[in-house]
């Protein structure tokens, strides 16, 4: 499979939103270890670039497909890239962005909340598109936006825990992506997460195999 066919296999996302770049890394590679498909690092992270290039090292010959988040420029397009990541996803719908993702040849998952958002970055050739955020509104805003609109493909984040997350699985999501529970603070939370992840995961593919 090529990434974006990897990316949209994925499932769940483990969003790795942290304060302390250690943890960060450490949680990336219990992820992998736990059978997760992806795994997105955040802009946010403390030297965020510097723990995607160690994932990178870390991850190469797996079959983890490792993401950066909160892509906000090109610049930050390039630099994540650079240092390792294999696709990008931003919390907005900007077209700059989105071309520098096209131009350095990884997949790219910009964000809407409106039908028309979520239908423009459809249309601009994103192979996935994030529904953000997601908890605000529920699966059967998701639903009935695929009524109109079955060709999107949508991944859904934004304040899920476990079990919305399969819900919006039901409704329709191709993926989910999920920080909290599953984004540990500290290094003796990472196993517990990594196992949480590994068993949503589960649950998520057998919604997915119905």
């Amino acid at each position: 499979m090529n990434d974006t066919e990897r990316l949209l296999d994925a499932g769940l996302v483990p969003i790795l939103r942290l304060q302390d770049p250690d943890v960060a890394l450490a949680a990336g590679q219990a992820m992998a270890e736990a059978g997760l498909r992806a795994v997105e690092v955040t802009a946010t992270v403390p030297g965020a670039s510097e723990v995607i290039a160690k994932l990178a090292t870390s991850l190469d010959g797996s079959e983890v497909l490792l993401g950066a988040g909160t892509v906000l420029t090109p610049g930050q397009a390039e630099e994540f890239v650079e240092a390792g990541a294999r696709f990008l996803v931003s919390p907005v719908l900007d077209p700059a962005v989105m071309d520098a993702a096209r131009r350095l040849g990884v997949p790219h998952v910009p964000a809407g909340f409106t039908p028309t958002e979520l239908y423009t970055a459809h249309r601009a050739g994103a192979p996935l598109v994030k529904l953000f955020p997601a908890s605000v509104v529920g699966p059967g805003y998701l639903s009935a936006l695929r009524g109109p609109l079955p060709e999107i493909r949508i991944i859904c984040t934004g304040g899920l825990v476990p079990e919305t997350a399969v819900e919006f699985i039901r409704a329709g999501a191709t993926a989910v992506g999920l920080g909290g529970k599953l984004c540990p603070q500290r290094m003796d939370e990472i196993e517990d997460a990594a196992r949480a992840a590994a068993g949503l995961l589960r649950q998520i593919d057998a919604e997915r195999g119905r």
